[in-house]
């Protein structure tokens, strides 16, 4: 059951949320974090939904923040669910209204569980150093995904002027099953490798952190080509003895191929962002290897397009 304050105040929230957990006996003893999202109302409800699925395993409290700017009145409106369809932890949406939407640090202050830690989300549109924002600056862990920014690339390149040690972005995450298969591909003897490309969609923020995951570990050129999507469609790891090839046209279904052994398909599935955010959730040290990808990032520069007829662009696609 969803409990509603209208034009209400953090302390009174404080209260409705310690009645709400004596009411169906719940207890803040079990939650290990405090998971602040910033959003706006377009997006508020699917990710306060990915993190309440994550929260099954992380129990926590979860504090959406919409902020709600414009020539109103300030005022604070609350929803708030305590340990029931939304998850085990507590659910609380914040709407901050007027003048009030550019202090959601000082409403959500007093709404954060005592001695656990608190990770930030920026869903959408974060802000270029996540680390000098006034909520970013509450929390040990502050997650980004610059695939939800307008321009991705242009995202990533502020996320690496910016980066403070606890950052971390979702387009990172989404290459955490290309670099566990890779890794495991080169577990068996392979001859030396002379050169790498990744493929994928244009602007692809993970595309551009694989490629420099791989630049950095390999010691050897890596070079980005466009494809058709969707995301990341193929590594080519191109060795003295003939291609290593991990592919994934459908986005569904990986495809291991190596020089003499037998190609056989591969778990390799796009996956959802709540269990994205689920595997942020379970890690709250800094990532030193998303740091070094992203500090060695080498962005494509733009190129001037000559004009196209109609049907052009159509066979460009």
């Amino acid at each position: 059951m969803t409990t509603r304050l209208e034009n209400t105040t953090a302390d009174a929230i404080v209260r409705a949320i310690n009645a709400e957990r004596h009411k169906v006996g719940a207890t803040s003893t079990g939650m290990v974090l405090t998971l602040i999202i910033v959003t706006d109302e377009e997006n508020q409800s699917d990710a306060t939904r990915a993190a309440a699925h994550s929260a099954m395993e992380h129990p926590c409290r979860i504090i959406t923040l919409i902020p709600r700017p414009g020539r109103v009145d300030p005022a604070l409106d609350a929803n708030i669910d305590v340990g029931d369809t939304m998850g085990p932890g507590e659910t609380v949406r914040l709407r901050l209204r007027g003048e009030l939407s550019e202090h959601g640090a000082s409403v959500t202050l007093p709404l954060l569980l005592p001695d656990t830690p608190v990770v930030v989300w920026w869903p959408t549109n974060g802000p270029d150093v996540p680390a000098e924002d006034p909520i970013g600056r509450m929390a040990q862990r502050r997650v980004t995904d610059a695939a939800g920014h307008r321009h991705p690339l242009q995202a990533l390149d502020e996320r690496r002027k910016g980066y403070v040690p606890g950052d971390t972005d979702l387009a990172w995450t989404r290459t955490t099953t290309w670099r566990s298969m890779l890794a495991a591909a080169l577990d068996l003897p392979y001859a030396p490798i002379e050169r790498a490309e990744v493929s994928a969609e244009r602007s692809n923020p993970s595309a551009v952190l694989l490629q420099s995951w791989l630049a950095n570990c390999l010691d050897v050129p890596v070079d980005l080509h466009r494809s058709r999507g969707p995301g990341i469609t193929g590594v080519v790891l191109h060795t003295s003895g003939g291609p290593i090839e991990l592919t994934r046209p459908d986005g569904r279904t990986g495809r291991l191929a190596r020089p003499g052994v037998a190609t056989h398909d591969v778990p390799l599935s796009r996956r959802d962002v709540r269990d994205l955010i689920g595997e942020e959730m379970s890690r709250l040290d800094p990532d030193d290897t998303y740091a070094e990808a992203l500090a060695a990032i080498q962005l494509p520069k733009p190129t001037r397009r000559r004009p196209t007829t109609a049907a052009q662009e159509d066979d460009d696609e």
